[in-house]
C-alpha cells in the first residue's frame, strides 16, 4: 500500500519498519530495568514490602536515561522512539516521586491519627495506572507493523497495567501480584529488543532475532 505525500516525487510505503537508532537500546534496556525491578519488588520477593529503593533507579536510570534516549530519537527523525522513550521517562519519573516524602503525596492520603493509608490512596493510584494504560494501547497500535518482539512487549505491558489499574481500584493483592508478575515478561521482552539492537551488527557472535512483521520489498521507494 502507498501513499502519494504532497510536493514530494515519489511514493512512500505505508508499511515502514521500526528501525533501532544508537539510542534505541539504552531507551529498552533502561525500560526493561525499571520494569523488573518493579515487578520483582511487586511480588514481594524475599518478603520485601517496602519499595522506596525503587526512587533511585526509577530516576536516574528508567526517567533520566530514556528521556535522554528520546531527545537522541528526536533528533534522528524517529517520531515514535522520541514519544514513547521520553513518556515512559515521565511515568518513571512521576511513580518515583510517590515515594519521595518531600513530595507529600503519601502524607496526603496518610490518616495522621493512624499513620494508616486512606483507601483513596489505592483508588487514586488506579486511576494513575489507567491513564498509563491508555497511553500504551496507542503505542501498541503504532507498531502493530513493526516487530513481533516489539509489538509484544507493549502489547503485555498493556495487560499488565489494566490487572494493575484494576488491583488498585478493586484493592485486590492477588490481582496486584498477578499483574506484577506478568511484568516480568514485558522485562524478558525488553531486554531481548534492547540486546537485538546493541548486539546487532556483527559487534558479538550473538545476534538476536526481532522477527519483523513486514515484508522486505514493502521498505522500497518507487521513484517516478
Amino acid at each position: 500500500m502507498a501513499h502519494r505525500y504532497p510536493h514530494c516525487p515519489h511514493y512512500v510505503s505505508l508499511v515502514a519498519p521500526f528501525l533501532p537508532s544508537p539510542s534505541t537500546p539504552l531507551g529498552l534496556l533502561s525500560f526493561a530495568t525499571g520494569i523488573f525491578l518493579i515487578s520483582i519488588l511487586g511480588v514481594h520477593a524475599r518478603g520485601i514490602h517496602t519499595p522506596n529503593i525503587l526512587v533511585g533507579v526509577l530516576m536516574f536510570f528508567g526517567g533520566v536515561c530514556q528521556f535522554i534516549a528520546g531527545i537522541m530519537e528526536f533528533v534522528t527523525g524517529n517520531s515514535f522512539g522520541a514519544t514513547v522513550f521520553p513518556s515512559y521517562a515521565a511515568f518513571n519519573f512521576s511513580y518515583a516521586m510517590i515515594f519521595i516524602p518531600g513530595t507529600g503525596i503519601i502524607a496526603s492520603y496518610t490518616d495522621q491519627a493512624t499513620g494508616e493509608l486512606s483507601p483513596e490512596f489505592y483508588g487514586a493510584l488506579g486511576m494513575y495506572v489507567w491513564a498509563c494504560f491508555i497511553l500504551t494501547v496507542i503505542f501498541t497500535i503504532a507498531v502493530v507493523r513493526s516487530s513481533w518482539i516489539l509489538s509484544l512487549t507493549l502489547f503485555v505491558l498493556a495487560v499488565e497495567l489494566l490487572l494493575l489499574a484494576v488491583g488498585y481500584m478493586l484493592a485486590n493483592s492477588s490481582v496486584l501480584i498477578a499483574a506484577n508478575s506478568i511484568g516480568f515478561i514485558v522485562a524478558f521482552l525488553s531486554y531481548w529488543a534492547g540486546c537485538a539492537g546493541l548486539w546487532a551488527g556483527g559487534l558479538t557472535p550473538i545476534e538476536l532475532p526481532t522477527f519483523p512483521m513486514y515484508k522486505q520489498g514493502s521498505q522500497s521507494v518507487k521513484k517516478e
